[in-house]
């Protein structure tokens, strides 16, 4: 979320790495643009992810740690892993985290192979998959797929499909000139056909803001092999 912060390199084709003045105030600058909302917002979200008591989680695009803190507290973690690209988000969540003796923060793309294969019961991911081209997102759907346990669940928090020519005018602006420039593109896409082409099946959904957010839950079924 907040695509006018991000820093556009030639070299980063993703789009998704942020400023350091952003990484730095990314829940107070989300939370001052929702009006309040952000955080009591996150909140819910993972009241209503199925996170458990030993759960091994992989986050990709861990961020600032806020969602490994709320995570942690919900579930007795056995491992958490998160991976980021921002040096700057890497530190506050390791400092914000750091009495969390189960959580490891790493530096990584997640877009590229990853050194996982059915390692985790739970892999999450909150509002970062928007931000890459499609053939990135694909694979880091797959990456996600590999890193699960057979019964596993890929935990995905971002936008739902939606004609945004139809929405108001508000959702227009804020996708077209607040967002990441690839946002309109993956709201566009069925973010349930790329998860059935990876492998996944047994879809579960809970919508926030009037359907515009989903929180996409899909399992790696007991039958899939890596």
């Amino acid at each position: 979320m907040g695509g006018r912060f991000i820093k556009l390199q030639s070299d980063i084709r993703s789009k998704v790495e942020l400023s350091p003045f952003f990484a730095k105030h990314y829940e107070t600058i989300l939370n001052i643009l929702s009006f309040g909302a952000y955080i009591p917002f996150t909140k819910r979200v993972i009241e209503k992810a199925p996170f458990e008591n030993n759960d091994s989680v992989l986050d990709l695009g861990s961020g600032s740690g806020h969602f490994a803190c709320l995570i942690n507290k919900k579930a007795n973690i056995k491992k958490y892993i998160g991976i980021d690209l921002s040096d700057t988000m890497l530190k506050r969540a390791k400092e914000r985290c750091k009495s969390i003796k189960t959580a490891i923060f790493l530096k990584g793309k997640i877009e590229e192979t990853l050194p996982f294969n059915n390692k985790f019961e739970k892999v999450f991911i909150s509002f970062v998959l928007h931000g890459f081209e499609q053939p990135k997102r694909e694979k880091i759907i797959k990456n996600a797929f590999n890193a699960l346990k057979p019964g596993g669940k890929f935990i995905i928090l971002d936008y739902a499909e939606r004609n945004i020519d139809k929405s108001p005018f508000i959702v227009k602006l804020l996708i077209r000139k607040a967002e990441c420039p690839l946002a309109e593109d993956f709201i566009k896409r069925d973010l349930k056909q790329m998860l059935k082409k990876a492998g996944f099946s047994k879809f579960e959904e809970v919508f926030f803001f009037k359907g515009y957010v989903r929180l996409e839950i899909a399992s790696k079924s007991d039958e899939n092999n890596i």
